[in-house]
């Protein structure tokens, strides 16, 4: 996820530039470039860490590459590409932020993964691949339509005819807002303050804002994603030369119905 983190002095003056910040957002790079940012990055989603968070989707991705090459893409600090390459795997990942390929170097076993610096919509690795996945609602993270498309095409070209593409995803929770609101709270607590503000629904950028509460410290961590349905991700699919194969509720395979919240897509080259 792209993240932007801010420290403020209190929580009053952390609603406040909330508010003043909000659409500054848009223009701004992808934090993941940020060293702050990637150094807490394991922390801020610690629960993605879990075992029972990175065991089923590690089982799932392994089954998928078999005995080929698997490449993610926006690979970050190594929560699923150094398991599955441990797990005997031949991994490849790529990332355009520097920081973040730093603090997976550093982490014991980070030689098994071959890491290369750039953009996951035109930097090619390889052209047999049996797998390419993209995780955490990354796809997001490029916030157009052209580029989004772009990364499908990418991955298209990684995969030998058969080879397979798994896209991650959270599902827009439009319906759940009220008449004319614009912000969905999707978690509160004395620790934690999380929600969603849908900026724009014509180009479909959402903002998705954290705020952990310290005593009477607040820090901010705010990105800025563009949403993106199933149905659009399959017929961007079908442009780059792929089928839906399959779509999951989650890793497990638990079916995917109108009332789930996510989804693990598997398109396969033709």
């Amino acid at each position: 996820m792209a993240l932007r983190e801010t420290c403020s002095r209190s929580r009053k003056d952390c609603v406040i530039m909330s508010g003043m910040a909000t659409h500054h957002h848009l223009s701004l790079p992808d934090e993941h470039l940020n060293p702050l940012i990637a150094a807490s990055y394991d922390e801020a989603v610690a629960d993605r860490f879990a075992e029972d968070a990175v065991a089923p989707a590690v089982k799932f991705l392994a089954e998928l590459a078999g005995n080929g090459t698997a490449v993610e893409f926006a690979v970050g600090t190594g929560r699923l590409a150094l398991p599955l390459a441990l797990g005997g795997t031949l991994v490849k990942g790529i990332d355009f932020s520097e920081p973040m390929l730093a603090e997976l170097r550093k982490k014991q076993g980070a030689d098994a993964v071959s890491l290369t610096l750039g953009d996951i919509t035109e930097t090619q690795v390889c052209c047999d691949a049996t797998l390419v996945y993209l995780v955490f609602n990354t796809i997001g993270n490029l916030r157009t339509q052209s580029r989004q498309t772009a990364c499908f095409r990418n991955a298209a070209a990684h995969l030998q005819s058969g080879g397979r593409f798994v896209i991650e995803n959270g599902l827009p929770k439009l319906h759940q807002l009220p008449a004319g609101e614009t912000i969905r709270p999707f978690d509160v607590s004395p620790s934690h303050f999380g929600f969603d503000e849908y900026v724009d629904r014509v180009n479909q950028i959402m903002i998705s804002h954290h705020y952990f509460i310290n005593g009477d410290r607040v820090r901010n961590v705010s990105g800025a994603f563009r949403y993106v349905w199933p149905s659009e991700l399959d017929l961007m699919a079908e442009l780059a030369g792929m089928t839906l194969e399959d779509r999951w509720a989650d890793w497990k395979r638990t079916p995917f119905t109108g009332d789930s919240s996510s989804h693990v897509s598997v398109f396969r080259k033709s």
